[in-house]
């Protein structure tokens, strides 16, 4: 690793506002093979109990200052190798702390193809150009210039030498750089006789906003017109105010080379400046806006993983469907598949009463305790259906319609091969809907987060940097929650902190073959589980009805010795800690504080005591859909119903009203107060009271409101459904 200088690591502490020890510890460790959620929850005495968020930023930035130290090292030797590193050179190299500021001060020494500047010293016009850039006088510039030749072809060459030393000064670079982030616009117009049939481009045809305040999803769309040779679109500035800076700099004196430096400057912006700075501007609103739909991207995905789980029930799912009828699936309460079947309740069979003997047969063989109905095409047929036939059966099941976004892509997976390697595509995704409504978290992670239709021009950003945002997203959400060692699936283990994919499976192996796991000290027996990878997982890894209780909570097995000392000094045991939450309130915490035990990890193992094994996640909670409303044609503006958001972005969130396709509540809808950033007020998942502005059946969008109307929400971090 990249060993960084202490005025980088003191530079990246300014930046984050982070503590620079803190800082340099949680450096240190992500260096030793650490993961973040280790981290941020067992090593807070390090850190100063930095967050995830903070050490991630850390990270991200650790890598960037890497890169740039690697870059830098290549510059210094290349520009040394051409003889031309100069002290004062070198020192402003080593100082640069960003990336376009290194290659600012690079860009002299770059190896370039031939331009006319170069055409120009091969022919021994470089001294007239300095003559004119010294600006000092002593000659008569025309007869200075006939030495080398023509006198105005020699005025020319050295202009055009002027103007790319004026392209490549970093100082001047800089500031036409700042100029244009401040001042320009990026400006969109339709391209002739482009097709754009379904009008998706139709608000950037003839467009412009400032490069300073636009935001992310607009930048996308202009991108992605672009891209599909619908739209054209640049940077523009007004050109008087870098011109007049550029010759406030550049003329110093009067005299005959005022005129030749003017038409240099001109030449420089227009031909040279103004396009490469542009490129580099559209390169940093492509980055920035790229970094925005990754985080509400990553922000809609961590809400949709911590949706509410229904639990430990018996599930019989739906898969509606009309003319290839209702697929069925039923898993136990461990989500274990049972049995699958077919019903056509619809036309063109419509066998309703064939329909309801084998659902009334399977939910009495295998005991089902909730229905769940996926929310696909025929959801609101199939979901009536079911309400009639628990009305009319008087059974007390509960039924929900369940997304089932990215169901299809995890049934035709590599996972759901090797999981069900006997049934069709068709059961696989019902079996999903089953289990997610048990447990989203864990069935979610079987799918690639960009199939969950929870972000925004997912395909239009930088993918490497997309995967890395997800993935951390994902482990995240796992690691919050715990998993559970005896239950938990390959493709949900790997997600734990110190856990890989070769790992995972050795694990569920181990536990297939010698049975369920009594202790988390039994997983150093599994192939490959060494103390680094223990230390790092154990503590994410739950066995509910263990050997050892303190093996169901998120306390560390380090801090084992701890806990054993706080019951010892009550004359409990731990068992009595874990039975009885309030002998904890007795103990003070201070007594039992060592080197590396503080009252961080002290307070912690108090709130883990509290309420031992607690899932962080809400109460389930579903939406009432409306039974007159089950398609676009039934909404009237003015309709009051309830609803699930699907998608939160910059602009608004979309929200799934039980018709089919989601409508849009318009950041000037989200409530009677501006809001700046949609994600402040809703979350992927939450359910939420709406009413219609507008339906259009035929272009298939919905307008809604949610101003004077209150979600539905128990308490604090948002989600309160499934449903993504």
């Amino acid at each position: 690793m990249k060993t960084l200088s202490g005025a980088v690591l003191a530079h990246i502490s300014r930046q984050l506002n982070v503590p620079l020890p803190g800082m340099a510890a949680a450096i240190g460790l992500l260096d030793e093979g650490a993961t973040v959620p280790f981290i941020a929850r067992y090593r807070k005495e390090a850190t100063g109990n930095l967050d995830e968020v903070r050490i991630r930023e850390i990270q991200d930035k650790v890598e960037y200052f890497r890169e740039l130290e690697e870059r830098r090292e290549t510059v210094l030797r290349t520009i040394e190798e051409q003889g031309k590193l100069t002290p004062e050179l070198g020192a402003r190299i080593r100082a640069a702390l960003e990336k376009n500021e290194l290659e600012d001060l690079y860009l002299p020494y770059k190896p370039k193809r031939r331009t006319k500047a170069s055409i120009a010293r091969e022919k021994g016009y470089e001294p007239l150009a300095q003559y004119l850039w010294d600006q000092t006088g002593g000659r008569r510039l025309m007869e200075y210039a006939a030495t080398f030749g023509p006198a105005e072809e020699a005025l020319e060459g050295a202009r055009h030498i002027v103007a790319e030393w004026i392209s490549e000064r970093a100082e001047f670079r800089k500031a036409v750089r700042s100029m244009m982030t401040a001042e320009g616009a990026v400006v969109s117009r339709a391209i002739e006789g482009a097709a754009d049939p379904e009008g998706k481009f139709r608000m950037y045809a003839a467009f412009s906003e400032p490069v300073s305040r636009i935001p992310s999803h607009r930048m996308l769309a202009i991108r992605r017109g672009a891209r599909e040779g619908v739209l054209a679109f640049e940077i523009e500035m007004d050109p008087r105010k870098p011109l007049d800076w550029l010759r406030a700099r550049v003329v110093r004196a009067a005299g005959e080379w005022r005129p030749h430096l003017e038409r240099a400057i001109e030449d420089s912006y227009d031909r040279l400046l103004n396009p490469s700075i542009q490129t580099e501007v559209r390169q940093e609103l492509k980055e920035r806006s790229d970094e925005e739909a990754i985080r509400v991207f990553g922000e809609n995905l961590e809400n949709l993983l911590l949706a509410p789980p229904a639990g430990r029930l018996t599930v019989l799912a739906l898969d509606p469907g009309i003319r290839t009828g209702c697929k069925i699936a039923v898993v136990d309460d461990t989500g274990k598949f049972l049995e699958n079947a077919v019903i056509y309740p619809f036309e063109p069979r419509n066998d309703r009463a064939g329909s309801g003997k084998t659902l009334a047969a399977l939910i009495e063989r295998h005991r089902v305790q909730a229905i769940a109905i996926g929310n696909g095409t025929a959801s609101r047929e199939t979901a009536a259906l079911v309400a009639d036939f628990l009305r009319e059966t008087g059974r007390k099941i509960f039924s929900v319609t369940v997304s089932e976004s990215g169901a299809s892509v995890y049934s035709a997976s590599d996972i759901a091969r090797e999981e069900f390697p006997d049934l069709d595509l068709t059961v696989r995704g019902a079996i999903s809907i089953a289990r997610r409504l048990q447990d989203p978290l864990a069935e979610l992670v079987k799918v690639d987060p960009k199939s969950i239709g929870v972000g925004q021009y997912q395909h239009d950003v930088d993918q490497r940097r997309l995967k890395q945002s997800l993935e951390a997203a994902v482990e995240s959400c796992v690691n919050r929650v715990g998993v559970d060692l005896n239950t938990a699936s390959w493709a949900l283990l790997r997600y734990v902190a110190g856990i890989n994919e070769r790992t995972a499976r050795r694990v569920v192996a181990h536990r297939d073959e010698k049975g369920r796991f009594g202790s988390r000290a039994e997983l150093k027996s599994v192939a490959g589980f060494g103390p680094k990878t223990f230390e790092q997982a154990a503590g994410f890894l739950r066995i509910p009805g263990g050997e050892n209780p303190l093996d169901r909570t998120a306390v560390h097995p380090e801090s084992y010795p701890v806990v054993e000392k706080m019951a010892a000094s009550l004359g409990a045991t731990v068992s009595d800690l874990i039975a009885r939450p309030e002998l904890i309130e007795k103990i003070k915490l201070e007594g039992f504080a060592t080197e590396t035990v503080g009252m961080y990890t002290l307070g912690d193992i108090r709130e883990e005591l509290r309420k031992p094994g607690r899932d962080p996640r809400e109460k389930f909670a579903a939406p009432q859909w409306r039974e007159d409303v089950r398609e676009i044609g039934d909404l009237k503006p003015g309709m009051t119903l309830e609803g699930v958001v699907t998608n939160v972005t910059r602009f608004g969130a979309f929200v799934d009203v039980g018709v089919h396709h989601d409508g849009l509540v318009h950041v000037s809808e989200l409530a009677n107060r501006y809001v700046k950033d949609p994600s402040d007020v809703v979350k992927a998942g939450q359910i939420v009271s709406v009413r219609v502005l507008s339906a259009d059946p035929k272009a298939k969008r919905i307008a809604l409101s949610m101003k004077a109307l209150q979600a539905r929400l128990p308490s604090g971090r948002g989600p309160t459904t499934l449903h993504n």
